[in-house]
């Protein structure tokens, strides 16, 4: 039998992490930001958390955190989402609101079109990924990873296209081109299976 891979550390959370980050054109600056989560497991417990920045540049009232955790929304856009790259040192950060969430729900599926929608009082939210490509399994060492100190192993599936929507409103915005572990995906992706392992 195989030796096993075996990470050695503190499991931090375990869950989904899909994001969407979209710009006007691929050098400018990120104008609509999602990062979705669906935790399993953590300091703090399970739930699902929504950091939604629609004015990215701004300290604004439309940058709000969706959550039914408040605690774990909090640790998560504190310790991680804070230092994703698309967010790291946004003024969004700066002044977020929290905001209780109603339900989540999915939609489609992982191979051709996937939504995630968040409802919170009269507010919908409905992140969308589309032309979805090949799943595919990669770990992060910690001074690769976002954070700088997770092992983060992950099963990606990077898409063509994909929209943010409030109210049945369009985001501005397109991904742009990224690269991951030797794919060629774009800035906005599928993130399932992800494990925060600290070193």
């Amino acid at each position: 039998m195989a030796d096993p891979i075996i990470f050695a550390g503190t499991v931090d959370w375990s869950g989904e992490n899909p994001g969407i980050s979209l710009k006007e054109r691929p050098d400018g600056p990120f104008v609509a930001l999602a990062s979705f989560f669906r935790v399993v497991l953590s300091p703090h417990g399970r739930g699902h958390v929504l950091v939604l920045a629609r004015a990215p540049g701004q300290t604004s009232a439309d940058n709000v955190v969706f959550h039914d955790n408040e605690p774990l929304a909090r640790y998560l856009v504190a310790d991680y989402v804070s230092n994703f790259g698309a967010w790291k040192g946004l003024p969004a950060l700066s002044a977020l609101t929290y905001r209780r969430l109603d339900s989540v729900r999915t939609e489609g599926d992982t191979a051709s079109t996937y939504s995630e929608i968040v409802v919170a009082g009269d507010t919908i939210v409905r992140l969308t990924w589309s032309g979805l490509g090949k799943p595919f399994c990669f770990a992060l060492p910690p001074d690769k990873s976002a954070t700088g100190r997770h092992y983060m192993p992950s099963l990606f599936v990077g898409c063509r296209d994909a929209t943010i929507a409030v109210n049945g409103s369009l985001l501005p915005g397109m991904p742009a081109p990224r690269e991951i572990a030797g794919h060629a995906i774009s800035s906005a992706m599928l993130a399932f299976s992800e494990t925060w392992i600290r070193a």
